[in-house]
């Protein structure tokens, strides 16, 4: 019965949390458009999204150093 006293307070504690992050959420914009990201998914283009979504090297290519690359002809 004694542990009512301390899982009471922290049980309030973790729900006033759960309010704050929910309301920092809000004030944030996080649900200002929800739909947005689906609308840019249906308009992406071709392009990557970043130099590392490009076309891949070859896997030999990979493991060798640059500088191999560059002495013995390589494509770097």
């Amino acid at each position: 019965m004694d542990i009512l006293f301390l899982l009471v307070p922290f049980s309030a504690l973790l729900v006033l949390g759960i309010l704050a992050v929910f309301a920092w959420a809000l004030h944030g914009g996080q649900f200002d458009d929800l739909e947005q990201q689906g609308r840019e998914i249906l308009a992406a283009d071709s392009a990557p999204l970043d130099e590392h979504q490009g076309p891949k090297r070859r896997a030999d290519e990979e493991s060798l150093p640059s500088s191999w690359n560059a002495k013995n002809g390589g494509s770097e």
